[in-house]
Order: structure tokens, then C-alpha cells, then sequence
């Protein structure tokens, strides 16, 4: 994680214009205070960028953001929503800070797999940055030319210093759903954030007792030990899979 800091530091000094990526399902949980002090340090212009936007519950949740983080611009990659927007807000906030030269260096920032390569691909219409589901995936710094005007440096994505809670970790994918130490304590914590979506999901009843569900929800898909026990470890990871993924949705 040091040479990823480092790889961090050297795009802030670089880039014009800093984006730091939300995740639109744990836009708190993926929010950096310690990259957004270094932009600040700077002296940079910061967007927020929502991502993965389409996963937003509803309209107060849109506005609260607007009024938490300014300026702010939701995306949606997979659906090609909002990268338009995005790119005019980079060269109104350049043009603002009056940078004139081009093409403007943008650099990525976020947690891991909070979608950057993904947002740098819908925005440059092509795959020039590699992407996956799991966290980590991008290991280096990478330049990548959105078009005439845009030039982007993709980022390793970086877990805060002072971060410690592996829980959190995995609920948010920054910790990929194989290495998660506590892959039944994580989907509980998800089940007690989101009341009734990964129980839905699975078309089971919502209980007190998330152990209780957990089992139920092996059963149902026949991820049993040898002496007919259901596997919960085995299914909490493949439930983490699915949260990371995107598959299950709030």
C-alpha cells in the first residue's frame, strides 16, 4: 500500500483537475479525507464523482449528496449516464482555476473498486483501462487519453491510513470477497445496514436472527457441508461476490 501511496502523491502533484470516486451504494464509507486533504494541500480543483449512480435508492439521497460534496456529478458507466456532464464539469472547473493549457491531466482517485477504470473507459469510449470486479485489479499508474482536450492518470485505488475495519472493508469491496477474513460477520453487517435486500435477493424470509438467514439461504442453494450441515462461510462469500459485484442491489 506505500508504493500505491506513492503512485498517489505523484498524480496529485501532476493532474490538473482531481476526481475522487465515490461508490453510489457507500458514498460516506468510500469517501478519502486523506487524499481529499492532499488535493487540498495542493491548492487543486476537486469533482466528486458518484458512481455507479443507477444504484441510488431515490431522489432525497441524490440531494443530500449534492448539498454533502461540491461540486458533484453522478455516473453511471455501465449505463453511459452522466459522463457528458462529467466532462464539461472538468473544463468548467479548469477553465474556473484558469488552466488553460491542454490536453488537462485528470487524475483518478477512490477507494479500490469504486469504479475508475470502468468511468475512464465509458468517458474515453474505448477499453484502455482494464477492469474487474476485483479489488485491486489496477496496480500501477496508467495515462489514458479521454480525447483532445482530456488526458486521464488512473490510480491503484488507496485505503485510508487510519482505516482498520476489515468489515468495512468487504461490505464496500475494497477488500475482494476471497481474502475477507469474517465473510459471515460481513454479510451480517450488510444485512443489518440494508434491512431485507440480500434476503429478497435470495427469496427467503427476513428474520431476526441473520445467522438463522444465512443458513436458510445455503440450503436453498444446496451449499452444504459433507454431513448435510449448510456451509455459511462458503455462502457468505458467495454473497459477498454478489454485493460486490452489483448484482444485489439496495
Amino acid at each position: 500500500m506505500g508504493d500505491f501511496w506513492k503512485i498517489v502523491n505523484k498524480v496529485i502533484g501532476e493532474a490538473d483537475v482531481l476526481l475522487m470516486l465515490l461508490d453510489a451504494r457507500h458514498v460516506f464509507e468510500t469517501r478519502n479525507i486523506e487524499i481529499e486533504d492532499k488535493i487540498f494541500d495542493a491548492d487543486k480543483p476537486l469533482i466528486y464523482v458518484i458512481t455507479k449512480s443507477d444504484l441510488i435508492p431515490n431522489k432525497e439521497e441524490v440531494e443530500r449528496y449534492k448539498k454533502e460534496f461540491k461540486p458533484c456529478v453522478f455516473v453511471s458507466a455501465l449505463n453511459h449516464y452522466g459522463t457528458t456532464i462529467l466532462r464539461d464539469k472538468i473544463l468548467i472547473e479548469a477553465k474556473r482555476w484558469n488552466i488553460k493549457y491542454e490536453p488537462l491531466h485528470v487524475g483518478v482517485l477512490g477507494y479500490p473498486n469504486v469504479g475508475k477504470s470502468s468511468l475512464i473507459n465509458a468517458m474515453s469510449g474505448r477499453g484502455a483501462a482494464p477492469t474487474s470486479s476485483m479489488s485491486g485489479y489496477t496496480k500501477s499508474l496508467q495515462k489514458i487519453r479521454g480525447d483532445k482536450k482530456i488526458l486521464f492518470l488512473d490510480t491503484p485505488g488507496v485505503i485510508p491510513y487510519s482505516e482498520k475495519d476489515d468489515v468495512k472493508q468487504s461490505m464496500i469491496g475494497s477488500v475482494d470477497y476471497t481474502k475477507v477474513k469474517d465473510p459471515d460477520v460481513a454479510v451480517m453487517n450488510l444485512m443489518e445496514k440494508f434491512p431485507g435486500i440480500i434476503e429478497d435477493y435470495y427469496d427467503v424470509e427476513v428474520e431476526d436472527e441473520f445467522d438463522v438467514v444465512l443458513e436458510k439461504i445455503a440450503i436453498k442453494k444446496n451449499i452444504i457441508k459433507r454431513r448435510r450441515e449448510p456451509d455459511v462461510e462458503k455462502m457468505s462469500r458467495m454473497i459477498l461476490r454478489d454485493w460486490q459485484k452489483g448484482s444485489i442491489e439496495k
